[in-house]
């Protein structure tokens, strides 16, 4: 099989989803799950979704679409569109699945992976975690991650539009 329909295999499609799941259940995979717009992947997405799979067997992450990703960073983001981020993402060893939400929160998401360990970044506290009470309720883990610092997409863009080219 072609690298590039590999990765396109790990993009799945809503009623794929609960399949998917349910395949990693019987095989005993420990499902770890994060959410983001990647919009520019950059050297701090690489390192905290690198950490975020070494939580479990595999690592689903929840892709906002385009819409959301626009409602929550404003009218000038994404940069790039839903399909680039998701094969990017897909791109690598370690992701397992991609699934895209068009919701504000990853909230519906989170409750047909069921996974058991939700991850954010350190910048969350528990009580803001969407879905950390329905994780923990049915018996899953809730881990925060450290942020690589310098990094972010919002710091990239400032560089740019400012000119400079390093952190």
């Amino acid at each position: 099989m072609a690298t590039l329909d590999i990765i396109r295999r790990k993009i799945l499609a809503p009623e794929q989803v609960a399949n998917w799941v349910s395949l990693q259940r019987f095989l005993s995979k420990r499902i770890v799950f994060t959410n983001g717009c990647f919009d520019i992947l950059h050297l701090g997405h690489v390192d905290y979704l690198a950490r975020a799979a070494d939580e479990g067997d595999v690592l689903v992450i929840g892709l906002n679409t385009d819409e959301s990703t626009r409602r929550l960073k404003g009218p000038h983001r994404p940069i790039n569109d839903e399909v680039q981020r998701a094969m990017l993402l897909a791109s690598m060893h370690f992701v397992d699945a991609v699934i895209f939400f068009g919701e504000d929160t990853p909230l519906e998401l989170i409750r047909k992976v069921m996974p058991d360990v939700l991850v954010k970044g350190a910048d969350y506290s528990l009580e803001n975690i969407v879905g950390a009470d329905l994780v923990l309720a049915s018996g899953g883990q809730v881990k925060t991650i450290e942020f690589l610092p310098g990094y972010s997409t919002s710091a990239i863009e400032k560089r740019i539009l400012d000119g400079k080219s390093r952190p």
